[in-house]
This record gives C-alpha cells, structure tokens and sequence, in this order.
C-alpha cells in the first residue's frame, strides 16, 4: 500500500500525554517522521494512516474559500486535532531546503548557550548527542526585567533554566529572598512533587530563559532515567530542609499532609534511615507505611497493597501522619519492596499522568 506524502500539524490539544499543538508529522516516500525526540502513538498513528489512505481532498471549500479538512484522534485519555498542511509541493528540493534552513534556525537560539548547559550538573552525565537531542525540547523565552515570571499559588507547569540575565525569588512581602543568575534552574519541585508554586519569581533584569514544558519535562525523565537521579537527590534536600524547619524526625512524630507532604516525608524516612512505621489518617480511611534501615519493606491503603498502595499515598495532600520507630523481629525480616529511588519516580509518574 502506498501512501500520500503530506504533512500534518496539530491544532488543538486536551490531555494528550505527548504531543503538543503546533508539532508535526510528515509523510514521505512511505516513511513517517514525529516530532524529535517524541515516541510514537500509534493510536493517533493508526489516524493518520487512514487520513492517508483515504482517496477525498484534504481541503474542502466554504464561502471563506479553501478550508483544510481537520481529523480528530480520541482513542485513549487525551484528545488531539490536526490538519493537513501540505502535499506534494514540500517534497521538491526548494521545501526541502527551507526545512533544513527552518531546523537550524529553531537550534541556533540554544546553540548559542550549549557551553552553558554543558556546564550544568544535572546534564554531566548525558553525552554531546543526547544533550542536543534533549535541547530540541527547549523552548526559549525572553522576559524584560521587573516581570512575572512564576507567581506564588499557580500549578507548576514547567522547568526553566536562566540562560542569560538574572532572575529573583519574591516573598509574601515583596522582598527579594535570593537571586539566581546564568545557569541556574527552578520551576523543578512543582514538577515533580505536584504542588503549587510555593515562591514568585520575577526577573531582575532583561533574561533569557530555556523552558521545558511538564510534558517534556516527564519524556526527559523518562528517556534519560540517570537524570532521575539528580532530581532525586534535590527532593531530598528538600525534604531535609523543610524537616529542619520542623524539627528532627523521631518516634512519636506527628504531623499534617498539608505542611510535609508524603514524598517528603517518606523521602526524608530513607535518607535518615529510619526503622518504623507511618500511620497515616485519611479522609477516605487509615493506611501504614512501614520502613527497615530507610528501605520500604510493607504498605497498607483500604484494599491495596505494597507498591499499589504506596503509589496511591504519594498522591495525598490531606491528612495527619505518625512516625513510630522500632519493628518485631519478624517484621524486619520482610524483604525490601524495591528501589525506594526508583519507587518514588514511578510513582510520582503515576500521579502526574492521573493529574493530567
């Protein structure tokens, strides 16, 4: 079977786990290319097929003139519109160049500060061509200064990275708490924990600033999994500093969902290796959590179980917690779940996707 060659653009996008609008896919010589650095769906794939296959015009007319025809893809929790942008015509030689010319006009901005995200932690451990493959992803924005960049209270939506200039964290009071210049990076923690923005940012003066978009954001964990590791490390230290605020961690400790929540808290449990349990009160019912040396050994929530029920508590914003140190014997002999790192990411991947 031979299909038509065309490009297609997406238009409009709700809850889709992985394209966003304005992305495209192109069909040529029987060979389909997605946007880079994107898996493939092949459920909006088998939608595209048929759009191919199809004999009718992609473009009806109206009283407005010529209109493109749009399709729709809907199989799974998202939903997704595109259209046709072209045919036949992007394939001569002159398209193909203005293709390359469009591609290295989108890089150029970040290839301008690649020794500057080089030189960040987070991305030492990818080598030269993954670290390009992941700046495709960037976007870029540009923000005078004395302007909002992220307001206090608002749901993170992504990362950002200062390429140039100089930004500033606002307290409640309009005082400047800290300043961050070239190479830092912040929007992360609303991110990964799923919580409000708890500062305002605003930039100082004229900046440059490489975004990364929750979407992305999740595709890049993802892709590169060593990178789990550095952002792990920063829930820690989160964790640890909001704890010190609070006090140190001991049996007896009681607290509320809404002040530590349980990624922090349980985070906190495996950097200290503690040996206990965490009785949790619920609006929906009880649940324990318990802990051998900082490793998760047991979980109990209503009728799940172990990872099931430790991923569904990760979830939680409300209630109130208690820390009790000290196992029996035999409840010491429970063998470890798994990797509390690798435990705390997958599960934290399950509630972005149920939030989204």
């Amino acid at each position: 079977m031979e299909y038509r060659n065309a490009i297609f653009i997406i238009t409009e996008e709700r809850s889709c786990q992985i394209y966003n609008v304005g992305e495209e896919f192109k069909v040529e010589q029987n060979a389909l290319t997605g946007p880079e650095g994107k898996p493939v769906c092949l459920v909006l794939m088998n939608e595209l097929l048929k759009a191919l296959v199809e004999k009718k015009s992609m473009q009806r007319f109206s009283p407005m003139g010529p209109q493109r025809v749009k399709f729709e893809c809907g199989g799974c929790s998202g939903m997704i519109r595109f259209e046709f942008k072209k045919e036949k015509d992007f394939a001569t030689l002159q398209m193909k160049l203005l293709a390359v010319a469009e591609q290295k006009a989108r890089m150029r901005h970040l290839d301008r500060f690649y020794d500057v995200l080089r030189g960040l932690d987070i991305f030492e451990p990818l080598n030269d061509d993954s670290l390009r493959d992941l700046s495709a992803q960037l976007q870029l924005k540009v923000f005078e200064a004395n302007k909002v960049v992220l307001k206090k209270g608002e749901p993170g939506t992504s990362l950002y990275i200062v390429l140039e200039g100089k930004v500033a964290v606002i307290g409640d009071e309009g005082q400047t708490l800290s300043e961050m210049g070239v190479g830092k990076i912040f929007g992360e923690m609303s991110l990964l924990s799923g919580e409000p923005i708890t500062t305002s940012i605003h930039s100082r003066e004229r900046s440059r600033l490489a975004v990364l978009s929750s979407k992305d954001f999740k595709h890049v964990l993802n892709r590169y999994p060593v990178l789990q590791v550095f952002f792990y490390r920063m829930l820690v230290e989160r964790a640890q500093a909001n704890t010190m605020r609070a006090g140190t961690i001991s049996s007896g400790m009681t607290g509320r969902l809404a002040e530590i929540n349980p990624v922090e808290l349980f985070q906190l449990i495996n950097s200290s290796q503690k040996t206990g349990k965490v009785q949790l009160t619920l609006d929906d019912g009880n649940a324990e959590v318990t802990f051998h040396e900082g490793e998760l050994i047991d979980a109990r929530y209503g009728e799940l179980a172990g990872k099931e029920a430790f991923f569904a508590l990760l979830a939680k914003s409300e209630g109130n917690f208690t820390y009790a140190g000290g196992l029996t014997a035999e409840e010491t002999r429970l063998p470890v779940i798994g990797g509390f790192m690798g435990l705390i990411m997958e599960g934290l991947r399950r509630v972005d996707e149920q939030r989204s």
